[in-house]
């Protein structure tokens, strides 16, 4: 009896000490929950491989903006303005919006969120997909 109260203090020291530890190491210690701002914003759901990598991009690139986003290409959103925004998930571990953004693949859209930014980069957590406007 005494070696298995031994062992579980040995191992809650253990645990005490190595938690804390390896926490900190990852720079999880410091972190805190990045601030966001309920936005709507409007552009065109673009496939950021072709768009960036290729230079394709409109109506003639709809069909392969929807395969890559198939395939686990990002699909963003990119504004008029030159914004893009990047979706992102609000779940841990986060997944794909590519299917949220699929229909509208290489059309333009308003889309509402929470916008995030960090480092000059812009992600939205969408919250709704309104399909077209006018500019």
């Amino acid at each position: 009896m005494l070696k298995r109260v031994l062992a579980g203090l040995v191992t809650a020291a253990f645990v005490a000490v190595l938690l804390p530890a390896t926490a900190n190491a990852q720079g999880m210690k410091d972190m805190k929950k990045p601030e966001y701002k309920n936005v709507t914003i409007r552009g065109t759901v673009i496939d950021v491989s072709c768009k960036f990598g290729h230079g394709l991009s409109g109506k003639d690139h709809r069909m392969c903006t929807q395969v890559c986003g198939d395939k686990g290409i990002p699909l963003a959103i990119l504004t008029s303005d030159g914004d893009l925004y990047i979706p992102v998930s609000a779940d841990m571990p986060g997944g794909s919006q590519n299917a949220m953004l699929k229909e509208h693949a290489e059309q333009m859209v308003e889309v509402t969120g929470k916008a995030f930014q960090a480092g000059g980069a812009h992600a939205i957590q969408i919250s709704e997909v309104k399909k077209g406007y006018k500019s």
